[in-house]
């Protein structure tokens, strides 16, 4: 595959924000925003896919009115004759190749929904996470206004480029919150064991466990502290001996107890 200039730094760009460690909405906004300008396109949306409700929701949206995007929240989503098909084939798909123009201009959805906001031409990418039960992770629908060309398979490649890296930014997005929400909900320790467990760590576990309470990647935690990534998985099972847990909630519930358990100066 041959990259102009142009698109090989608006690739790079792509992946340094999925690098970044953004929240999971962040990762779809700010890569939309990026992909706008890697492929010439006009307006983006994304959406997530819940099971159990049988809808699209969290949606973001660059260059659409909010009461338009409202409507396909409520309405047009149902009588959707394109994504449906497009979520199926699971890897970036231009709209032509799963229903004409000339078919897809005579709808009800594009004359009432896509035209509103001058979006024409169209293609998705849905992200699933096959490491996770084949959980919807998000999706990308990046369009361009008629005036501009019809996406080729030169975009689909551009977006089969992005598509792992997408993939691996929303799953940690997503283990990250999970943690969080974890933590947040796990039962209060005991004090006086916690304390006793947590005035057992080294400095450096100390330092690993503050990165893992901070949902730090073990790859990361070992560019900040300077070490390899063996030697962080080292101090978590340490950790995780420590802390009697095998999950990172656990691990990170020992810098609180770490906190608590520090002598405190005379003011």
């Amino acid at each position: 595959m041959i990259l102009s200039r142009h698109e090989s730094a608006a690739l790079a760009r792509v992946f340094a924000l999925l690098a970044e460690g953004l929240d999971e909405r962040e990762v779809r906004l700010e890569v939309g925003r990026a992909l706008l300008e890697l492929m010439h396109a006009d307006q983006f949306a994304s959406y997530v896919w819940d099971e159990a409700l049988g809808r699209f929701h969290d949606g973001v949206a660059l260059h659409m009115a909010p009461g338009n995007l409202a409507r396909y929240e409520q309405w047009y989503q149902f009588r959707d004759p394109i994504t449906f098909v497009l979520q199926a084939r699971r890897h970036a798909t231009p709209v032509s190749a799963v229903m004409p123009h000339h078919e897809l201009a005579r709808t009800e959805f594009f004359n009432d929904f896509l035209a509103r906001d001058g979006l024409h031409w169209g293609i998705n990418l849905h992200a699933f996470d096959a490491a996770g039960c084949g959980r919807a992770l998000g999706d990308l629908r990046i369009w361009r206004a008629r005036h501009r060309r019809e996406f080729d398979s030169h975009d689909k490649a551009l977006l089969d480029l992005v598509e792992p890296a997408f993939i691996g930014a929303l799953r940690r997005a997503w283990l990250r919150q999970s943690m969080a929400a974890a933590v947040a909900a796990a039962p209060a320790p005991d004090p006086a064991a916690a304390s006793a467990r947590a005035c057992t760590l080294s400095p450096r576990e100390l330092d690993v466990a503050r990165r893992v309470a901070r949902g730090l990647t073990d790859k990361t935690i070992a560019r900040e502290l300077g070490i390899s990534v063996s030697s962080v998985r080292t101090y978590l099972r340490r950790l995780a001996g420590k802390s009697g847990a095998q999950r990172r909630a656990g691990v990170a519930a020992l810098v609180g107890s770490a906190a608590d358990a520090t002598p405190r100066r005379p003011q």
